[in-house]
């Protein structure tokens, strides 16, 4: 069952978050994942939330992006997102 991860970034240092950006599609599509939607305009539809940048992955299942979240290459790339960007993510399963 495909399964969803959306992530709202709140980036601090735009030009070292473009570094993060340039390496992580490779590790994305490693764990069959892609992008459905990336930083493109949103719209609140109801309630307080205000997301900064919003991106939606599809992945094979959940089990694809808990493996990508300890893959020991995307530890160095997830700390430097962590330094550049407050981040906001979420796993969902699909139906």
């Amino acid at each position: 069952m495909s399964a969803y991860m959306i992530v709202n970034l709140e980036v601090k240092d735009p030009l070292a978050y473009e570094a993060y950006k340039a390496q992580v599609p490779g590790l994305i599509r490693k764990y069959g994942g892609e992008y459905l939607a990336r930083g493109g305009a949103c719209e609140v539809l109801e309630g307080d939330w205000r997301p900064s940048r919003l991106v939606l992955f599809r992945f094979p299942d959940m089990q694809s992006i808990l493996a990508l979240q300890v893959d020991p290459e995307y530890q160095p790339l997830k700390a430097l997102r962590q330094k550049v960007a407050y981040t906001e993510a979420v796993a969902l399963e699909g139906v």
